[in-house]
């Protein structure tokens, strides 16, 4: 049955984690992620699962990905240093198809930045940490109650696409606390794995579901013939250096996720019909830009907002939508223009007019300073 509970983000996303069916979790101590890994010590072996703390990020991931090959649903918490040192394994997870989830929440930085500080500068960090060419999801949330609800997205993510998914918070989001309607574990729907429909004999661990790319998944102890191969495989799990098996492969990695981008991008826009102006952002910093907005339509003038909740893959159309009307899009994030040079790609070819404004801060901006950071950014409204 729905509780409601005053619970900070990384509460809420532990909660949400354990409702969704998480029973491993381990990770390695990192600041504003460690309360997350503190309150699933505590909580999450009353619900049969394990928290683990590896000898640091490169263990943790790796241990994720056993993990899941075992048949457990499990989770991993850091924030940009940790994340750094996770992106070998990134790959990994995402050549070998684990289904993992990573919360991710972004601080100041570059390198240990400021650890307390909150900071928007991973939005390509979080989608390209990890070399070779692959795909993961990464969702967004600007709220607590949109941070469980997308901990649990994530996982059905992950397991129906098998494929790594972050959910990319920040430090106030990380410590927000905000009321929050929270299930128990069997009440959320959450997918799982698409069993092998083969004998064991006949089992081929990557070969895909030719309705959805996906491919079926065998655990390990169930009988199957199962490869884990991080190196260039077949569709048995087995190294090769033919340029075509090579090619489909890396192909599908992506296609299996844009096939059903349906099911996995998500955008939130406000006030956006009318709009003359449409402001872009994201995470905790949308709500100081809502508010702004809100204030700005006080004046009369038409300001929308346009909010991406899931960063990659972006919901291209509902941003092209939301656009429509607009003489100028401007975007504002806590950085010097990642999500930025996206939203200028998507929308070049319709000659809309887009601008930045970058806000280079540790700490979030209210309404009145964001819009401080237009008029420092030469952009008024």
């Amino acid at each position: 049955m729905a509780r409601r509970e005053f619970l900070t983000g990384n509460e809420a996303m532990a909660e949400a984690a354990i409702a969704a069916g998480l029973k491993v979790f381990i990770g390695y101590p990192i600041t504003p992620a460690s309360d997350l890994f503190e309150y699933l010590a505590e909580k999450l072996p009353e619900h049969g699962g394990i928290v683990f703390q590896g000898e640091d990020e490169i263990a943790s991931i790796n241990a994720l990905v056993g993990a899941v090959y075992a048949g457990a649903k499990a989770m991993t918490a850091t924030s940009g240093p940790g994340f750094s040192l996770m992106a070998e394994s990134l790959g990994l997870a995402a050549m070998v198809e684990a289904p993992i989830v990573i919360v991710y929440n972004m601080r100041t930085g570059p390198s240990t930045g400021i650890a307390t500080g909150t900071g928007q500068g991973d939005v390509m960090q979080s989608r390209w940490a990890s070399h070779g060419h692959y795909m993961d999801v990464v969702y967004a949330p600007w709220s607590v109650q949109e941070a469980y609800n997308l901990v649990i997205k994530a996982f059905d993510t992950a397991w129906r696409l098998r494929v790594p998914t972050i959910v990319l918070g920040d430090t106030i989001l990380a410590h927000t606390r905000e009321l929050v309607v929270a299930y128990e574990p069997g009440e959320v729907k959450v997918a799982d794995r698409k069993p092998p429909r083969e004998p064991p004999g006949q089992f081929k661990p990557f070969k895909p579901d030719p309705d959805d790319l996906v491919p079926p998944m065998a655990f390990y102890g169930e009988g199957y013939a199962v490869l884990v191969e991080s190196l260039a495989h077949d569709e048995r799990g087995y190294y090769t250096t033919n340029p075509k098996v090579y090619e489909a492969l890396v192909r599908r990695l992506e296609e299996k996720v844009m096939k059903n981008k349906h099911l996995v991008a998500q955008s939130d826009s406000r006030m956006a019909e009318d709009a003359e102006t449409l402001i872009v952002a994201f995470g905790t910093l949308a709500r100081s830009a809502l508010a702004l907005v809100k204030d700005l339509r006080k004046q009369g003038k038409k300001v929308g907002l346009w909010r991406p909740v899931s960063i990659w893959p972006l919901d291209e159309e509902g941003l092209v939508k939301a656009a429509e009307k607009a003489s100028r899009v401007i975007v504002a994030e806590m950085n010097l223009g990642q999500l930025y040079r996206e939203v200028a790609r998507i929308l070049a070819p319709l000659g809309k007019k887009v601008e930045l404004v970058p806000v280079l801060s540790p700490e979030l901006p209210g309404p009145d300073e964001l819009l401080d950071y237009f008029e420092k950014a030469g952009v008024r409204i």
